[in-house]
């Protein structure tokens, strides 16, 4: 496990930011998650309001930024309790467009519980944003341990400012996500914190035989596991219970069909998340009439029973079995 730090002293009062971070892990440990003690412990002293010294809320107009350094007492205490509060911050803007946040810490546990690290693991994040992620994953794993990609100079540069502020050095490096970070693979774990069309060839060839993939997609998060065959790296898996929106991944992959035009379909099944899960998943392979036939017929069935398969050059979505009648191709790097 990476060596505890003493956090600097930060730029809110100790005090004031030490209970409101202490009340954000009891309120994420009181909606059952962060059953692990050791992110637990990673949660409780790695301090957000570092990576996080602004950020942005919808205001009168557009949107209003708050921040540490704001002169107004106030709005700094609004700042303050934004940053622990339990839900994603809108980070960094680009033409009126959100090109970067910093995740809902509750996702962020659960996402991390389920990669199931282990020490001596090495671990490639896709989507540096603010850092914190990539300060967890430091403070559990060491910071040799830990790679993070983003595309955005800016992004990585601010990374790096903020991590090394709370005393992390883990390695960011700006470059496409898409094509991983071959020259310090291999990894045993791969974490995405963008959304995907589909599963990037390149992420399976970079991991060791029985490592996990875990990427948002299709408003889900799927979690793969990586074996060796005799064809190369297949990647296998099945999606986690829990909705997830992400800011798209940005670079060589193009981004994903929008969902189709959905007249004519009941107004009441449009807005049922678990359809337009379904959608989204088999968008430019099932008509949104066939979808609803499918998911009737099916139960309206969860998250879980859908699955990922990548190998052998492609890829493919599956509902209970890899090999059964319900299944759809996924267009690799569309």
């Amino acid at each position: 496990m990476g060596a505890h730090r003493q956090s600097p002293s930060p730029s809110a009062p100790d005090a004031e930011a030490d209970a409101a971070r202490d009340a954000l892990v009891r309120e994420i440990v009181a909606r059952g998650g962060l059953t692990d003690p050791v992110w637990r412990t990673a949660f409780a002293e790695v301090p957000r309001h570092l990576f996080v010294p602004f950020f942005y809320v919808h205001g009168i107009g557009g949107y209003e930024r708050l921040g540490a350094e704001d002169a107004d007492p106030g709005r700094r205490s609004r700042w303050l309790h934004g940053v622990y509060a339990d839900g994603a911050l809108a980070t960094r803007l680009k033409d009126g467009e959100l090109v970067s946040s910093s995740s809902q810490p509750s996702l962020m546990a659960l996402m991390l519980d389920a990669l199931d690290v282990r020490d001596g693991h090495t671990v490639l994040e896709i989507g540096t944003g603010p850092g914190y992620n990539a300060a967890l994953l430091a403070h559990r794993l060491g910071d040799p341990a830990v790679t993070s990609v983003d595309l955005d100079p800016e992004i990585t540069a601010s990374a790096r400012d903020h991590l090394a502020a709370a005393g992390y050095h883990p390695t960011v490096i700006t470059g496409d996500g898409a094509l991983g970070c071959p020259e310090r693979a291999p990894y045993d774990r791969i974490i995405a914190t963008c959304t995907l069309p589909s599963i990037p060839p390149s992420w399976p060839e970079q991991c060791r035989p029985g490592a996990l993939i875990l990427a948002p997609l299709a408003t889900g998060l799927v979690l793969l596991e990586v074996r060796a065959t005799a064809h190369g790296p297949r990647a296998e898996g099945h999606f986690l219970h829990t909705p997830a929106y992400f800011v798209p991944l940005r670079g060589a992959l193009p981004p994903a069909d929008g969902l189709p035009y959905l007249g004519g379909l009941p107004r009441q099944v449009v807005g049922e998340d678990l359809f337009r899960f379904l959608l989204t998943l088999t968008a430019g392979t099932l008509d949104p009439h066939e979808a609803l036939s499918l998911w009737e017929r099916e139960g309206r069935p969860q998250r879980e029973r859908y699955g990922i398969t990548v190998g052998q050059g492609r890829q493919w979505a599956w509902l209970d079995d890899p090999q059964g009648p319900c299944t759809w191709p996924l267009a690799v790097g569309r």
